[in-house]
């Protein structure tokens, strides 16, 4: 459970090489490439990737418009999502290098999306057109007279078209006033009304005004069809659309077996790419490139055997960082540590000459989000649910698998504390609880009534705080700085072992006043000594400063316990909704109303439910901000930068190790 040790790489070979020597050092999956500092005589090479991005781009679109096709399809049929369209399958290292040659099929496969695409995207926007015609056309379809028949004559005019159902009587009347005009209502849908109305051609001016007014519409529809053969025709029309589109999906679906040889294309794709963009990280003269990397120290001979078995010999040579340098972070810890590695990085990775600090973090992570449970039961929901997922994703673990891995391991908290405070899904199992009641239990500190909880917060928070200060000792310890450690941090730790005592003992239903005293005098001694020998490394009046400031450091300490009054708080606000769930849905249940039974048991399963995800909600959030503000502003620097081997990320598939092959 340690930061791994890095070794730096430094490599020169022939430009013409440059590309195998990048194969080989994937192949290892332990090494990355960083900036190569200035050296003279040489100069720093440029990438040139906007071609390899668009056509990766292109590529992407492609298998993004078949997946989703076949997706389509496969839902249409009432199947579950195919393998073919899962990510993160398994690639052979020599299968993946293989893809180089595939170039020729994926451009001929997406040429054939792209036509398909293109087919589908007409024949969609012409069955939109169709459809709209059939709407529009649907009035006119019990029209057994041809529309030509509705024509002017050689003394009148006519006109054949649609108003707003609701202006059909507004429009009669007002066409009734004009001498010499009739109007007909032809059909009626609902929305509007098919009308035909006919003037002398001396009154056309005021009927076309009456028919502007009225929202007339004129029929689109001429010629010797009727309505009904109109409708038949655009019928006929929008079955053969989608016959046309229902071949294009045949066509598209055809291609499913292309799916997986393009999502190992599109990786090899990405690599390519990034190979090229570690050009700006080398430096070149005219013949050769020089490269720089890091490599953990235990992969070095993986490496050197890669870099030994190139066809044409490169210099290399291994050697330790300096101190100027940073090399990144790889964090090494067991499957359970592991988990809580997510959680340190979101706030920041740890520096590569600190230690790993996961291991204390994660069993502080996990007893506090137990306590803040405080539920055996949902505890046990939480190891069950939370160790399942963390099993299935244990040979391939992901950011969400490691989360469930990290609530497994807080679940046995929760059942840990659940039986401490007597509570089981809300239930009290037991005839006593061990610990104070969350509620009622008060104890008398210096003379003041406080819940007994409480004070067991402020004490589990001396207890990290004390760690925190513990681990700064040990960190200077091993910078070699045994006296700051002393200073910096086993002082410090003392201290907070004596605030912890002086707490216990002015509680006065504990009767140890010799505990207060003893922790009082330890605390005042350790501060004491911390405070003159805070301004050890100041001249002069920057003694007294630095000390004074570190006087002044108590108020935040005092702050910094307080901080875990949060603590009982969220334990509190579950603790009640799951008495109150308890109390009710218990009540239902026994009341031997068949209704209030099945009340009582979906108000016993959907609030817990809710009750659970909103205290690991809150659990989460606010257990990190401990972990982030008090545990690691004792010790923590952070500010690394995790390792990230050449060619580690791949989007779409998994690439087993080339070692074991």
């Amino acid at each position: 459970m340690a930061i791994v040790k890095m070794r730096k790489l430094n490599l020169v070979g022939l430009s013409y090489d440059k590309d195998a020597v990048l194969n080989a050092l994937h192949k290892t999956n332990a090494t990355e490439i960083t900036l190569h500092a200035y050296t003279d005589n040489t100069v720093a090479l440029e990438s040139d990737t906007e071609g390899m991005k668009s056509y990766l781009a292109a590529v992407e679109n492609a298998l993004g418009a078949l997946c989703s096709a076949v997706e389509t399809a496969e839902k249409a049929n009432g199947e579950k999502k195919p393998e073919v369209l899962k990510d993160g399958f398994d690639v052979a290292y020599s299968d993946f290098i293989a893809a180089k040659e595939s170039k020729a099929n994926v451009d001929a496969t997406v040429e054939k999306i792209n036509v398909l695409t293109d087919e589908k995207n007409k024949c969609t926007a012409e069955l939109a057109r169709v459809r709209k015609q059939i709407k529009d056309a649907e009035i006119y379809a019990d029209l057994k007279t041809p529309f030509a028949a509705f024509a002017d004559t050689q003394n009148t005019r006519a006109r054949l078209g649609i108003i707003p159902a609701q202006n059909s009587d507004g429009l009669e009347k007002s066409l009734a006033e004009i001498e010499l005009c009739s109007m007909e209502t032809l059909q009626e849908n609902g929305d509007y009304a098919l009308v035909f109305v006919v003037a002398h051609k001396s009154v056309v001016s005021e009927m076309d005004g009456a028919l502007s007014t009225f929202g007339f519409t004129v029929c689109p529809h001429k010629g010797n069809k009727t309505g009904e053969k109109v409708m038949q025709d655009l019928q006929a029309e929008e079955r053969s659309v989608l016959v046309a589109l229902e071949e294009n999906e045949r066509g598209m679906y055809a291609l499913k077996d292309e799916i997986r040889p393009m999502k190992i294309y599109c990786d090899y794709c990405a690599f390519t790419m990034e190979k090229e963009e570690t050009s700006d990280k080398l430096r070149a003269t005219e013949k050769t490139f020089l490269l720089q990397a890091y490599v953990p120290v235990d992969a070095e001979e993986c490496v050197k055997e890669q870099l030994v078995g190139l066809e044409n010999p490169v210099y290399f040579e291994f050697s330790d960082p300096t101190d100027e340098e940073t090399p990144p972070t790889l964090m090494r810890n067991n499957a359970i540590v592991a988990n809580f590695e997510g959680i340190t990085n979101t706030y920041s990775a740890p520096h590569y000459r600190e230690f790993d600090p996961n291991a204390v973090m994660a069993f502080f992570y996990s007893l506090f989000m137990g306590f803040i449970i405080g539920d055996a039961g949902y505890g046990l929901i939480m190891l069950l649910g939370g160790g399942i997922l963390w099993w299935k994703g244990l040979k391939r673990p992901t950011g969400t698998s490691r989360l469930a891995g990290a609530f497994a391991v807080g679940g046995i908290f929760a059942i840990f504390w659940g039986l401490l405070f007597n509570s089981l899904f809300g239930f009290a199992p037991f005839a006593k609880a061990v610990m104070p009641d969350p509620q009622k239990g008060r104890c008398t500190l210096v003379g003041i009534q406080v819940p007994s909880v409480l004070l067991i917060c402020m004490e589990l928070g001396v207890f990290q705080l004390c760690a925190g200060y513990v681990c700064k000792a040990v960190q200077e310890w091993r910078r070699g700085n045994f006296f700051d450690g002393i200073c910096d941090g086993v002082l410090w730790a003392i201290f907070s072992i004596g605030v912890g005592m002086a707490i216990v003992g002015l509680v006065a239903e504990m009767n140890l006043p010799k505990l207060a005293l003893i922790g009082g005098l330890t605390a005042g001694i350790s501060l004491a000594l911390a405070v003159v020998l805070a301004g050890r490394h100041e001249k002069s009046f920057g003694k007294l400063t630095k000390s004074f400031g570190s006087l002044y450091g108590i108020i935040n300490y005092a702050s910094d316990i307080l901080s875990y009054a949060r603590l009982y708080g969220l334990m509190l606000s579950g603790a009640v909704i799951a008495q109150i769930i308890a109390t009710y849905s218990g009540g239902f249940i026994v009341s031997g109303n068949v209704l209030l039974i099945v009340l009582g048991v979906v108000l016993l399963l959907i609030g817990n439910a809710f009750n659970l995800i909103m205290n690991l909600l809150g659990a989460y959030i606010h257990d990190a901000r401990l972990q982030y503000v008090e545990f690691y502003g004792r010790f923590f620097e952070g500010e690394g930068e995790l390792f990230t081997p050449l060619g580690a990320s791949c989007k779409y598939i998994y690439l087993l190790p080339a070692q074991n092959q």
